[in-house]
């Protein structure tokens, strides 16, 4: 299991040496999935993508790391919080927003494997509680028929007229509904690829260039168990760029 991890402070050379402490890291093995000067800056990174943990620093311009925590707390996935600073009277505060852990700057390797090693047992903890929960399904009314379609097959969920196409690797489905709900419904599992299309985040599979006879020269995404197209908008490509990457 390879950790994804979230880097929040306003010193680059601190940030730099948490890269490299992190990639020192073994047990579980952790990967740097984006840095943050600032509380703003990770909120808006967090609200697109998503990090296992998040390593945030204390004192920083704007919201402190206390207020961002604090804030990551009301997202639908927030990550794991360790405190990493060099101060260490905000402790006790620190422990009140639930974090995990609380290291004090400079970090040594064995510190931040401890953390990251209670990060992991939190999320298999979590992973089982999860397992026994009810899947979350689509009703799907089909020729006089329900169907319950796990979400967890859905690839994607395409507007047409007034229907979406609910698409899994086996076949199509056809729903009734807005897309623009589906998407404030579930904010981690899909992602909008262009103004009538949502794809499952963990099925895409690559972004390639590709040529569209109404819509020109532009991009498309390619999704696992699938071999058609599906177009990303201009609008959209800086976000689909950034979960291909991560």
């Amino acid at each position: 299991m390879r950790l994804k991890v979230l880097i929040v402070d306003d010193e680059a050379l601190a940030r730099a040496r948490l890269r490299t402490l992190l990639g020192d890291c073994t047990a579980p093995a952790a990967s740097v999935a984006a840095e943050a000067a600032n509380a703003t800056q990770a909120v808006e990174w967090l609200q697109r993508q998503k990090a296992d943990v998040a390593l945030i620093d204390i004192h920083m311009p704007g919201a402190d790391g206390l207020t961002l925590a604090q804030t990551l707390r009301t997202l639908p996935s927030p990550p794991a919080v360790v405190f990493v600073t060099a101060y260490a009277e905000h402790a006790v505060r620190a422990f009140e927003l639930e974090a995990v852990d609380y290291l004090t700057k400079p970090v040594r390797l064995e510190r931040l494997q401890a953390a990251l090693q209670k990060v992991e047992r939190l999320m298999q903890s979590s992973r089982g509680l999860e397992s026994d929960l009810p899947e979350e399904v689509l009703i799907i009314q089909d020729r006089g028929r329900t169907e319950r379609v796990p979400l967890s097959q859905v690839l994607y969920l395409k507007a047409e007229l007034k229907y979406i196409t609910v698409r899994t690797a086996a076949k199509s489905y056809i729903l009734e509904g807005s897309l623009s709900e589906l998407e404030e419904k579930y904010p981690t599992r899909f992602m909008r690829i262009h103004r009538n299309a949502l794809v499952a985040r963990h099925a895409v599979r690559a972004l390639e260039k590709h040529h569209d006879p109404q819509e020109g020269e532009g991009w498309a995404v390619r999704l696992n168990s699938l071999d058609e197209l599906l177009l990303v908008s201009r609008r959209q490509l800086a976000a689909v760029r950034e979960l291909v990457a991560g």
